[in-house]
């Protein structure tokens, strides 16, 4: 008789508190929205609010360039009432299992809300476009008009309060787009260049007034050659600059490698810091919500760059 009824227990807990997981059993009340990355989740639940319950794949610190989908991750995503990612090909391999999903469920990218003008080309042979587009907070605002867009379309009824949220975060971002640009101008032009790992800052470069380059392409998948890396150090040795940025999802030997070429040409140059790319941060990091990350990110940015700065 006890094990009958602790059989029953069991078969109960998951739609009361999840037996024998840590995932929380689904509101079956709410909108559920599975996203790609943290970055493109956060967006969702600042738009959302309380109707909508927000997953996203890969969690704090994981490559999306990189990601290999999981059979878990398809239930995930064939569950969702709706599916968010950011597009440009910034998933990878991923990429092509989403545009599948588009033919049977709602399936948005994040970048078809954002003006094609707006976007940047990398190669205009090919016209690969820049998928890094949060860099650019204002462009970021954007998009958060398109989830509300498409939230109000399968949120009947929700379409005035969900307006609102669209607003106030808009309004938020706006203003974190004017702190970044006022923060930037602290460094000196001389020494406004940010090198990476990966070529991720180029709309933050464009957005607020700082060169950018970085040793691999914009995808962390393309490999770096000795010819990329000789060019960089040469560059960096040339312009004198002082410091070179790791990123939390990229592994740091690649730059480890130019502070050592740099060191051969008898320039040194530290380690400024590491920089929030592709994902956010855990919880602890400072950097878990995209507004945190964008913050923490210019921080170390200028303590590096500006002369005598320790904010």
């Amino acid at each position: 008789m006890k094990t009958k009824i602790a059989v029953i227990i069991c078969l109960l807990l998951p739609f009361l508190f999840g037996c024998g997981s840590e995932q929380p059993a689904h509101d079956e009340g709410k909108f559920r929205v599975m996203c790609t990355t943290g970055i493109v989740a956060d967006l969702v639940r600042m738009v959302g609010g309380s109707s909508v319950e927000v997953g996203a794949l890969m969690g704090p610190g994981v490559d999306p360039h990189l990601y290999k989908a999981t059979s878990g991750d398809l239930a995930k995503l064939r569950e969702a009432d709706l599916v968010v990612y950011n597009g440009l090909h910034l998933e990878g391999k991923l990429s092509d299992v989403l545009s599948g999903l588009a033919d049977r469920q709602a399936v948005i990218a994040l970048a078809d809300g954002i003006p094609k003008d707006a976007l940047l080309v990398v190669d205009d042979h090919s016209g690969v476009n820049d998928p890094h587009i949060w860099f650019d907070v204002s462009l970021w605002s954007q998009a958060a008009a398109f989830v509300g867009e498409t939230l109000s379309s399968h949120l009947p009824g929700q379409e005035d309060s969900i307006r609102l949220r669209v607003a106030a975060v808009q309004d938020s971002l706006l203003d974190l787009h004017d702190w970044v640009m006022k923060k930037v101008q602290e460094i000196p032009d001389s020494q406004r260049v940010m090198i990476t790992a990966h070529d991720a800052f180029g709309y933050f470069g464009r957005a607020y007034n700082i060169e950018v380059r970085g040793l691999q392409g914009i995808s962390t998948v393309a490999e770096f050659g000795v010819g990329d890396l000789a060019a960089l150090v040469d560059f960096i040795s040339t312009r004198k600059i002082n410091a070179v940025f790791l990123e939390h999802s990229v592994s740091r030997q690649a730059l480890e490698a130019v502070v050592e070429g740099c060191a051969k040409r008898g320039h040194t140059v530290s380690i400024g810091g590491t920089l929030y790319s592709d994902a956010l941060g855990d919880i602890e990091s400072g950097a878990s919500t995209y507004p945190a990350m964008i913050r923490s990110n210019v921080n170390t940015i200028i303590d590096a760059l500006k002369p005598h700065s320790h904010e």
